[in-house]
């Protein structure tokens, strides 16, 4: 008896779990990525229970590692270079592993390239759904994207698509319609970027936040790699800000007071940087995930913005659930998915409402926030004070700890 076979859409965080989970339950899957070839290292991560869970069940847990430094400082600091000691996201409740997006998409793909078959450069251009199995337009670009390269399409037959193809997902227009039925905007842009050097006065494994109303600047540090420095802020114009270069838009939004010595330095790495993330920000919001044999994950279905700390977490649940479900209802894929829908949708419901609460957290919309943020940092400067936020931020991280997708 042939095993099923599932396209997955996406080399991401999401799509590699998918595959690996499938492979588990005795399903066949062929993996397929728009890029050409695999992604750098990427940004900060946090991992939470909610994440771990799945990656050790999945058995890259180990592989992942943890890159959080006990001894390390997170400092607050404003433009005339004034700091004081303050919390950073290791010292959140929970226990986060703090890692690269690449270190989670390393370990996965590790593990499933042997066992899957995968495509680069290859994306659906069609997809068309019976009781049966879905068919699917698959168009594969070779050689030199920018001059147009070489293109083939192929159309092949599956018993389940799972779309992890990100924010601006191809399935999702193709299954469910445009990106504006979908994606509600934060009117926030942020920018990342690994910083090739220490900002001077700091040490490698100092954190640095600079939170000003409507924007601010994150320096993660790891063990054994260079940090990674977020700076996000507000606007009213998302498009105007993507017809300029993005450090130029970066400097705009910051200015026009001076800089200072370390968000002028976060400002020039960040417009050095040979990869770098500019982007604006947006929530998946979504009726339905799926249709009876078409289902969106991660990003591509809900997204609940970086500023949860759950994407990575969220996506692997996702899957570690989705292969528990299909197992549980084998021949029957539309019955596994409402049931997988069902449990999955106040979950993430949680995690987008954190995003949106949370924003504040990175980015002070007001000058009061400015002004609480300021006072609760002075109390952060002392162990007693630490301990104390800690266990008042306890009931607002508890969701995040829980391994919703144990069976």
């Amino acid at each position: 008896m042939s095993k099923p076979r599932a396209l997955v859409v996406g080399m991401g965080i999401g799509g590699l779990a998918t595959a690996l989970r499938l492979h588990d339950i005795g399903w066949e899957s062929v993996l397929v990525e728009r890029a050409p070839e695999r992604r750098g290292a990427g940004y900060f991560v946090a991992m939470f229970g909610a994440g771990k869970g799945p990656a050790g069940r999945l058995g890259v847990l180990d592989t992942i590692g943890n890159r959080t430094d006990p001894a390390s400082i997170t400092y607050d600091v404003e433009r005339d270079g004034r700091r004081r000691p303050g919390m950073g996201y290791g010292d959140v409740p929970g226990a986060p592993r703090l890692v690269l997006r690449g270190d989670i998409e390393g370990a996965l793909f590790d593990a499933v390239e042997p066992l899957a078959e995968m495509r680069f450069g290859t994306t659906p251009v069609a997809i068309e759904e019976s009781a049966d199995g879905v068919d699917v337009t698959l168009r594969t670009t070779t050689g030199d994207a920018t001059t147009g390269g070489h293109s083939t399409e192929t159309t092949e037959r599956f018993g389940l698509v799972v779309g992890a193809d990100g924010l601006r997902s191809t399935v999702r227009r193709l299954a469910f319609g445009p990106d504006a039925d979908y994606m509600r905007p934060f009117h926030h842009i942020l920018g990342v970027s690994v910083l090739q050097e220490p900002v001077p006065g700091f040490k490698p494994t100092d954190g640095i936040v600079l939170a000003e109303p409507g924007r601010s600047a994150w320096v993660f540090p790891f063990t054994d790699h260079k940090p990674t420095v977020l700076l996000s802020y507000r606007t009213d114009d998302e498009d105007a800000q993507f017809r300029r270069s993005p450090a130029e838009s970066m400097r705009r939004a910051f200015g026009p007071e001076l800089t200072g010595p370390v968000l002028g330095n976060l400002l020039d790495q960040f417009e050095a940087a040979d990869d770098k993330l500019f982007d604006s920000v947006h929530q998946v919001v979504m009726p339905r995930w799926h249709t009876d044999r078409v289902v969106l994950l991660g990003d591509s279905a809900w997204c609940v913005t970086l500023y949860s700390g759950m994407g990575a977490s969220s996506a692997m649940a996702g899957a570690d659930l989705l292969g528990t479900v299909l197992q549980r209802n084998p021949g029957n894929p539309a019955r596994a998915l409402r049931e997988w829908e069902m449990r999955l949708r106040p979950f993430i419901a949680t995690h987008q409402a954190s995003g949106r609460r949370d924003l504040v957290m990175f980015i002070p919309q007001t000058r009061r926030d400015k002004q609480t943020r300021t006072f609760t940092q002075t109390l952060l400067g002392n162990p007693t004070g630490k301990r104390l936020m800690q266990r008042i931020l306890a009931p607002q991280f508890h969701e995040k700890s829980i391994d919703f997708a144990a069976a």
